[in-house]
């Protein structure tokens, strides 16, 4: 797995570390970024049976968060253990005063005296919150993937090895690890049920993503391009990074390191408008591993077409089909394990389990830090985005050594935005064989 890049040092006393509240029992949370899955996660934060209240609320955009705040005095929010529609009661304690808009409004929850920061604006800032809470002193949970660049992804790595100095817990959004029936297939994978592991293929292959482009109206281009950052390679890394990281993380997971190489190809066949920023409908990508293992990874976003989200492992002794609605181990004809069918009170929701382990550790003070896999896992999905961007087949060391930055940690709606219109109001659009991503 991939290493920090932090040198060994004495670790801030502004990082000494609190399980939560000094005087209190009750874990305050603070969430930044207030969209559908920051939303979802405070839910499950409240869910867990854990003496927990939302504190503080914060997103660049006012209605974001307004809305957000309905939702969960609604109880309308996330696959949470409350009842729909009945609210978290006393959980939500969230008055004007800490209600917090604008780029820097995650500085605001960090300097409080919450104990815990939701980490869900997007993934281009991902490196900059978490840096500031881990220097602050919070648990972090934080939603995948951890950054969109090389460059993020070393800043991450670095924040990483303070929290794990400073014994902060934190937990990453890529909930396969939480789930039973993955964790279940991994340590029969891992146990030779199929053999040595000799190839292995992942899909994301989906319609139209959630998201909708919004209007440009009165906003400047920084504001225009984070209101839609779903569709700028630069805030989201592209459906590469922010979907497809999950099955590249598996496979990751199932093989036990990361790719040395990636070669492939991809572009905008059917979202071409302009209102979709720069980033690409579909990428086909063949990652190399270093005895020489090709994962054969593919993810589009193109309605009428088969959709598949799904992974599999082949052995010298057997294949592991694997999805979160089943997994199975199989030889031959000959099935070797299934997961059993989970209905009702017998599911649980990988997105409250992993909740559920990260309030563990905080109230528990018991180790819990998912940042290495999860930055390792992120960096695989930016280089399989250098390749189908580039063309070129892109090696591992060159592209973690990578200085570009693609970011911003700019403050003011008046900045410049990393990447400007044409003058059409389009976007330039990576064009393989020409494009120079390193």
């Amino acid at each position: 797995m991939i290493a920090s890049t932090l040198a060994a040092g004495v670790v801030p006393s502004a990082l000494a570390t609190r399980a939560y509240a000094a005087g209190s029992d009750r874990i305050k949370i603070g969430l930044i970024g207030c969209g559908g899955r920051g939303t979802g996660a405070a839910a499950h934060s409240l869910s867990t049976g854990r003496d927990a209240v939302l504190w503080a609320m914060a997103d660049a955009f006012p209605d974001r968060l307004r809305i957000s705040h309905s939702s969960l005095m609604r109880g309308k929010a996330g696959k949470s253990n409350v009842e729909q529609g009945s609210g978290f009661g006393n959980a939500i304690d969230v008055p004007p005063e800490r209600q917090y808009v604008g780029l820097d409004a995650y500085r605001k929850i960090i300097d409080s005296d919450v104990d815990l920061v939701i980490l869900t604006g997007p993934p281009g800032y991902r490196p900059l919150h978490f840096e500031a809470a881990v220097n602050a002193g919070k648990h972090v949970f934080m939603e995948k993937p951890l950054a969109s660049d090389a460059h993020g992804v070393r800043r991450i790595l670095a924040s990483g090895e303070k929290a794990r100095q400073a014994n902060l817990k934190v937990g990453v959004g890529l909930q396969r690890h939480h789930q039973d029936i993955y964790l279940e297939a991994m340590k029969r994978i891992h146990g030779g049920e199929i053999g040595r592991i000799v190839s292995m293929r992942c899909f994301w292959n989906t319609g139209f993503p959630a998201k909708t482009a919004m209007p440009r109206e009165e906003m400047t281009e920084l504001q225009y391009q984070v209101r839609n950052w779903y569709f700028f390679d630069w805030l989201s890394g592209d459906h590469i990074c922010e979907q497809h990281i999950h099955n590249l993380d598996v496979c990751n997971w199932a093989f036990g390191d990361h790719p040395v190489r990636a070669e492939g190809m991809g572009g905008r066949q059917v979202r071409t408008d302009k209102k979709y920023g720069n980033i690409f409908d579909h990428h086909a990508v063949n990652y190399e591993y270093a005895d020489g293992t090709i994962l054969h990874s593919y993810c589009r976003q193109i309605p009428g077409c088969s959709k598949l989200v799904a992974e599999q492992i082949v052995g010298t002794q057997g294949v592991a089909e694997l999805s979160t609605t089943r997994c199975a181990l199989s030889s031959g004809d000959k099935t070797i394990w299934e997961s059993p069918r989970r209905r009702g009170k017998d599911y649980q929701s990988p997105y409250q389990v992993e909740w559920n382990a990260l309030m563990k550790a905080v109230v528990e003070d018991t180790p819990h830090h998912e940042v290495d896999y999860s930055a390792s896992s992120t960096m695989t999905a930016i280089l399989g985005r250098l390749a189908t961007y580039s063309g070129k087949t892109v090696e591992w060391d060159e592209a973690m050594a990578s200085e570009k930055v693609m970011t911003t940690d700019a403050e003011s709606w008046d900045a410049p935005a990393p990447i400007q219109p044409l003058d059409d109001g389009s976007y330039a659009i990576a064009k393989p064989g020409e494009t120079k991503v390193l």
